[in-house]
């Protein structure tokens, strides 16, 4: 049985980590170039010790493990370098052709396995793109090799692509997240949160998959507090509750003088008596165009950062 912390994983398509099933008898150490055969073919990768806190996840999680092949030798990691050049010509070619051919689809990636007997050609497309014109095309540049056009997501492309998002962090998409979970806006108006889609959008322009991380928190801390718009008594006087602090467990109060203050929530009662004091709904967070307008982005349908059939295809 694998030890945590004899684990050697390399990662593939997507920067995802997968366990190396290495046979008895070979040692493979941090940083070695190793192949491995996936579904694809033949791939290098760079194999890594996994820290054991990583390594029971990936087993309680049951990752598929790759099969090894061999390290790479110094030929072979030559021929790496000489693929990747293959690899940007490549791109280079196809987009080419596409822009020939005047189809309304972006080229993410192209992608050859080490034994050269496939390339993989990954796009986004708003609608179906029939590409059998392409494909005869690519055949005559790309010979003895197997062709594939994968349709992808905008979520999948930006996952292909990597980066670091708005935390500051590499993509949680190309480093931990295995599938796309559902994500709408709800779970940002629910968290307080400006309706600004550079604030709650990410590279692949759809709503950032974060916003579900501590959405069961938010609700249940909610659950506790005072609600928007009720009557409460503070030590100032009586008011109406216009905006939640979640995080810090406090409520901004509008006071009969049209002050607004801030309270713990254990220090205010709610009262069941009408209080006759009007609340600015867009500070509660409701009016979700009016942040938008103050950012100087317009009233463009929030809406269209919510997933759709063109967000993950998990075609890769």
């Amino acid at each position: 049985m694998l030890k945590y912390n004899d684990m050697i994983a390399v990662k593939l398509v997507k920067n995802k980590q997968y366990p190396l099933s290495i046979p008895e008898g070979i040692t493979v150490k941090q940083d070695d170039m190793v192949i491995v055969l996936t579904e694809r073919g033949e791939e290098a990768a760079k194999a890594y010790v996994v820290p054991p806190e990583v390594a029971s996840i990936l087993v309680r999680k049951k990752v598929p493990s790759v099969p090894f092949v061999r390290i790479m030798s110094k030929e072979e990691l030559e021929e790496y370098e000489n693929i990747k050049k293959m690899e940007e010509q490549g791109y280079k070619d196809c987009l080419a052709l596409i822009k020939q051919h005047n189809l309304q689809m972006n080229l993410t990636k192209c992608s050859y396995t080490f034994d050269k007997r496939k390339v993989t050609f990954y796009y986004t497309a708003p609608e179906r793109v029939d590409f059998r014109n392409l494909l005869k095309d690519l055949t005559k540049v790309f010979k003895h090799v197997r062709i594939d056009l994968k349709h992808i997501g905008v979520r999948d492309e930006t996952s292909l692509c990597c980066g670091n998002g708005l935390c500051g962090r590499p993509f949680c998409c190309c480093t931990f997240k295995r599938q796309f979970d559902s994500i709408n806006i709800k779970l940002a108006h629910d968290q307080s949160m400006p309706i600004t889609p550079s604030k709650i959008s990410g590279t692949c322009g759809r709503l950032l998959c974060c916003l579900n991380y501590e959405y069961k928190n938010y609700i249940e801390t909610a659950k506790e507090m005072v609600p928007i718009g009720s009557g409460v008594m503070t030590q100032d006087g009586v008011g109406r509750v216009c905006a939640l602090n979640i995080l810090a467990n406090k409520v901004s109060v509008k006071l009969s003088d049209g002050k607004i203050k801030e309270f713990s929530s254990s220090d205010i009662e709610m009262i069941d008596e009408d209080v006759n004091i009007e609340i600015d709904n867009n500070s509660a967070g409701y009016n979700k165009y009016a942040s938008m307008q103050q950012a100087g982005e317009g009233t463009e349908d929030i809406k269209s950062y919510e997933d759709d059939k063109n967000s993950s295809t998990g075609n890769i």
